[in-house]
């Protein structure tokens, strides 16, 4: 009788744990089709012994990658990509995540300004008749001659093909050395620019698009933990001596595993919970 009894606990624990089990939601972009968008970091064609972070993904949620990213491709460049991912693949994408940045600092492309202001006058009414006032209005600044004019461009493009879809913009990874010969020379992030900005700034400022555009945006400098200026860190990149600035598979599984939690936070579809 005893036996029994335990038998029965048993099955009954069992088919609580099966029933906890089935309520444990999957992952928001499980089997999602993903557009992947940047430079040399995530292009297919550069560094191809190294496995990239949007392939984890694809491995561990079932993603199936639309990769247009393209080595050396900076903000003025993801208005192309974007056309060819849309020209390609229509309207069947899920999501768009953007991951560049790095090479405009490169460039020394100028932080610039998110808009433009001039004063207007304008009717108004707050409790009087209404009457023509002056007032200062704000007029977003579409350039390719700066770094956020570069952002609106692209963003305002996303936005305007991909109106219902998931759109995510990722910053720059922190820099270290890179040295490709004599033509290309980068010196780690401890220098300013051309433009006499440091990496930081081009970070924060794409961090500061989510409020501008309303649209997500992963500090993937921050959360990665990635800093190849950190000697201990440098068996995450390439190669110690000549490139300290792209990752190798260590790295990007590293990122991978922190877009993966990150992105749990982030709804691919928009009609169900």
């Amino acid at each position: 009788m005893r036996i029994k009894s335990v038998a029965i606990l048993c099955c009954l624990m069992l088919c609580l744990a099966m029933e906890l089990f089935a309520q444990v939601p999957t992952h928001p972009w499980q089997g999602a089709r993903v557009g992947f968008l940047g430079d040399s970091i995530w292009d297919p064609h550069a560094y191809t012994e190294v496995k990239k972070s949007w392939s984890f993904l694809s491995d561990w949620l079932g993603i199936t990658p639309y990769v247009y990213a393209v080595s050396g491709n900076q903000w003025i460049h993801i208005r192309h990509q974007a056309e060819q991912l849309q020209a390609e693949h229509g309207d069947e994408v899920d999501a768009i995540i953007v991951f560049v940045g790095t090479n405009d600092f490169l460039a020394g492309v100028p932080i610039g300004n998110w808009w433009t202001e001039k004063t207007e006058e304008v009717m108004q009414a707050v409790g009087h008749p209404k009457a023509p006032v002056n007032r200062v209005k704000r007029t977003m600044e579409m350039t390719d001659d700066t770094y956020k004019g570069r952002i609106n461009q692209a963003v305002s493009l996303l936005k305007s093909m991909y109106p219902t879809k998931q759109i995510v913009l990722l910053t720059p990874l922190h820099r270290g050395l890179a040295n490709f010969g004599d033509r290309n020379l980068q010196p780690d992030e401890s220098y300013q620019n051309s433009a006499g900005e440091y990496v930081n700034a081009y970070i924060q400022a794409t961090l500061d698009a989510a409020d501008v555009w309303g649209i997500p945006v992963i500090n993937l400098s921050a959360l990665s933990g990635l800093n190849p200026m950190v000697e201990q860190q440098v068996p995450y990149f390439i190669n110690a001596d000549t490139d300290r600035l792209h990752p190798n598979t260590a790295g990007h599984q590293r990122m991978a595993a922190t877009l993966y939690y990150q992105l749990m936070s982030l709804p691919v579809h928009f009609d169900k919970p």
